[in-house]
């Protein structure tokens, strides 16, 4: 217990060290259950957990308490395959994000596979480097009828019947995108239990241009997202889950970290009929985020609320965004599965 305390302060206390120096911006959807969506963090996160096939689906719905905000939904799905000696792996995935911001209801939809290749470091213990891969394509389209702007007030007030004025070429766009990361993941030599994982991706790294003006100067910013997350048992049935990010695009930057208290409920630990979290997460000067989650059999089902404490928290009164993720976990029934294996990658 003494050691696993350890772990957890030293971890705390470097997120806070990080987030005093760095402001909270983001310029690319994101979602407060984070862990929840691990190939939009990082694409070498692909494939790290039990099982032969995991399906995510995460949806959002940020600050309509007082604008028409944000909607925004990921849907994820993960396949590992074993390779040579059955210790290597390779994931094959498919990320998709739906996303309908503001008035003018700018929509956001992304199509991206994903590969990911996972090296064994070690044959005694899990250990693991693993390299990903995301690309695809991505369309953005605007609402013209949505659109009110300034030349459409004349001494009377706004005037729908006035030309709004923008000379867009085209209210869709549509470009590719791509992401590469790396991340290792292991467990603790002294417990097997205690796993943990750090990675670092790098995303839009072919900077697309994405404007309507079609400016050919006015490109995606890359992305860097730094990751981490351990995973440490207290006794049979509890342990903490401990996750971290900042990313950084452009002039703007982004902390967000929490810990979740896990405890397996029914009377075989490896095998748990529920297991239980309850916790909080905190994205620097932006929002605190009470989660609980339950898993079920190969079923798991969170539910997160933002807690508004930015700038905007007098005109929101607090309210931020609310978040509802269901997962699905399994194996193969087959010869290549890793249900019996002894050595994976997981999390």
């Amino acid at each position: 217990m003494k050691s696993t305390f350890h772990h957890i302060v030293r971890f705390v206390v470097s997120l806070l060290l990080i987030s005093t120096v760095l402001p909270a911006l983001a310029q690319d959807p994101h979602f407060s259950q984070f862990y929840e969506a691990p190939l939009l963090r990082n694409p070498s996160l692909a494939g790290i957990f039990r099982g032969d096939l995991r399906v995510q689906g995460l949806y959002r719905d940020q600050w309509n308490s007082f604008t028409n905000a944000y909607r925004t939904g990921s849907l994820n799905a993960e396949m590992r395959h074993p390779i040579g000696r059955r210790n290597d792996f390779v994931t094959t995935a498919l990320q998709v994000v739906y996303d309908k911001a503001g008035d003018a209801a700018l929509t956001t939809t992304q199509l991206l596979p994903v590969l990911n290749y996972h090296k064994s470091l070690n044959d005694d213990r899990n250990m693991y480097l693993s390299l990903g891969f995301m690309g695809g394509w991505i369309q953005k389209r605007l609402d013209r009828t949505k659109m009110t702007t300034n030349n459409q007030y004349d001494g009377n007030g706004y005037n729908p019947s006035l030309p709004d004025g923008e000379p867009f070429a085209d209210f869709r766009q549509g470009y590719w995108d791509g992401s590469v990361g790396m991340s290792f993941s292991s467990n603790l030599r002294y417990n097997e239990n205690n796993t943990f994982f750090i990675g670092a991706a790098y995303h839009h790294f072919n900077r697309p241009k994405n404007s309507f003006y079609q400016n050919p100067s006015i490109g995606l910013e890359p992305k860097w997202v730094f990751s981490g997350g351990i995973k440490l048992q207290i006794n049979e049935p509890a342990f903490f889950n401990i996750q971290a990010d900042y990313s950084r695009q452009g002039q703007g930057s982004e902390v967000v970290g929490g810990a979740l208290l896990g405890y397996h409920l029914g009377t075989d630990a490896e095998a748990p009929k529920y297991t239980v979290y309850a916790g909080a997460f905190l994205r620097w000067k932006d929002a605190l985020i009470p989660v609980v989650k339950m898993d079920f059999g190969p079923m798991s089902l969170s539910l997160s609320y933002d807690v508004n404490v930015s700038s905007l928290k007098t005109a929101s009164l607090g309210r931020g965004g609310t978040e509802l993720s269901l997962s699905w976990t399994g194996f193969l029934e087959n010869r290549n599965s890793s249900r019996n294996d002894i050595r994976c990658p997981v999390f």
